[in-house]
């Protein structure tokens, strides 16, 4: 049976670069898979600095670049804010797939816990109005997990998308939204030069390492880790804590308030330099499993509240990935699949000493650990990308536009039933919205910062290079052929 070749675009508004943060990460592997089947554009709104792959093409693009894609393409798939200020997409009579494995809105509540409250209504409002928009549109939704799907069905029933039409054409709705969760590489972790373990000056080669891998944002908890470490260096004064990336590949995100705290509090009690690390920059993702394989120890430890709940931690992935013990904190998907197949150790969130008695456990009981990791590659093979992405790769073998959306009436009755919140606001009054917020949360030197950012995008938006367009060579890609 000839497969139909059919021309995607999958969307991100993350940065591609070789320091890739979880949303780019997982919207190049899903590129990476389509490609094998299909002719597959990865675009994101924001930075493009690597070497253009083997098997699709990579860009950034801007505004008008963004509408060629969306012409040029058969189905179209996204994650995050990229469809909002876009009617353009909205409007689109593509198959449109949204990726809404990250629920934003709900790490909003804690990231912006010490705006000020306008502040903070009105970029929870916003989310809200970007998240509606999008489960209004979509015509297929993939999330993390399981507990996921059911949070975004209530989602998607109180916006009126479980209706007799999509119930007729499938009791169970995964025709509607499905689970795909983060993966893992299919090919093991291998090292191709010394990370940590006498390289950063303060990590002896014989010492334990802890490995924190990834950024430090509001919802997590660094503090109740860093005092566990304080207490167990006593007894263990080989033991080191590294935290793997501070400055966020994308330019957009800037410091988090957590990340600053957890700083503070390790040089307060004299642990900085000597058993607590910060890695100031961001590991290379093609880089990131020289650190996995030399650490001892993987942590997630995370603060108890709702974003907790419906989380899917991508570095507790690369743990499994390196096959590396894990001590986590209990409340989300992934710490019960840790409890329930043995992956480490989980403890209640905030509890220091449960903390220091886990990592003092996986350190020192070694035929625990042995059995942890065995444990681990056991598990693995179903979190490989190509397994988990198999509800994605046959909806776009099949791609089709959601039923109750082929229905003008039920459409209309849906936008008119809604009382959507209203969006960001646009033009000069944004411009100074934003200028407000940034002289509040850092004074001129943020303004300024920012400001300069968003010249150095307007200036790689203008460079002929930076933006993609449809070319005779694009347009042969519209005939079908062989897989």
């Amino acid at each position: 049976m000839t497969m139909t070749r059919r021309r995607v675009v999958v969307a991100t508004a993350d940065s591609v670069t070789p320091k890739m943060a979880g949303p780019a990460i997982r919207a190049w592997q899903i590129a990476s898979a389509l490609s094998r089947e299909h002719d597959v554009h990865l675009v994101t709104t924001t930075r493009c600095t690597v070497t253009q792959p083997d098997g699709f093409r990579v860009s950034a693009l801007d505004d008008r670049g963004l509408r060629e894609a969306e012409q040029w393409c058969d189905l179209f798939i996204f994650q995050g804010w990229v469809m909002a200020s876009r009617p353009y997409l909205r409007d689109s009579e593509k198959v449109v797939v949204v990726d809404i494995y990250d629920p934003i809105h709900l790490e909003q509540l804690e990231q912006g816990r010490r705006d000020r409250a306008a502040k903070r209504h009105r970029v929870m409002h916003a989310a809200s109005a970007v998240l509606n928009e999008q489960l209004l549109r979509g015509d297929f939704f993939i999330c993390a997990s399981d507990k996921q799907r059911d949070f975004w069905l209530g989602h998607l029933a109180t916006l009126g998308r479980v209706n007799p039409v999509t119930y007729d054409e499938d009791e169970t709705l995964r025709s509607l939204i499905s689970v795909v969760p983060f993966g893992i590489s299919d090919e093991p972790p291998v090292k191709t030069r010394p990370a940590l373990k006498g390289v950063v000056p303060g990590i002896a080669p014989d010492d334990k390492v802890i490995l924190w891998g990834g950024g430090i944002y509001n919802w997590f908890d660094p503090l109740s880790l860093i005092r566990a470490v304080d207490r167990l260096r006593y007894r263990r004064p080989d033991v080191r804590l590294f935290f793997m990336g501070l400055r966020h590949p994308n330019p957009d995100i800037l410091e988090m308030r957590m990340a600053v705290e957890a700083r503070r509090l390790a040089k307060q009690i004299g642990l900085t330099g000597a058993h607590v690390f910060f890695n100031e920059d961001w590991v290379d993702y093609d880089a990131r499993q020289n650190y996995l394989l030399e650490a001892d120890v993987g942590v997630s430890t995370h603060l108890d509240h709702l974003e907790t709940a419906y989380s899917f931690r991508t570095r507790v992935l690369d743990y499994l990935w390196a096959s590396l013990p894990i001590v986590a904190t209990r409340g989300d998907s992934l710490a019960e699949l840790i409890e329930v197949q043995g992956l480490g150790v989980t403890v209640p969130p905030g509890d220091v000493d449960a903390l220091e008695h886990a990592i003092s456990r996986l350190l020192e009981d070694d035929a625990f650990a042995a059995s942890c990791r065995e444990n681990m590659r056991a598990v693995a093979a179903g979190f490989a990308w190509s397994e988990v992405l198999r509800p994605l790769m046959q909806f776009c073998r099949q791609p089709r536009r959601a039923p109750d959306l082929l229905v003008p009436e039920l459409v209309s009755q849906l936008r008119r039933d809604l009382s959507l919140p209203v969006g960001m606001p646009r033009g000069l009054r944004l411009d100074a919205m934003l200028v407000r917020d940034y002289l509040h949360d850092g004074g001129v030197r943020l303004v300024v910062t920012k400001a300069s950012g968003r010249l150095r995008r307007w200036a790689r938006a203008l460079r002929p290079a930076a933006r993609w367009s449809i070319t005779p060579e694009t347009l042969d890609r519209r005939k079908p052929r062989e897989p």
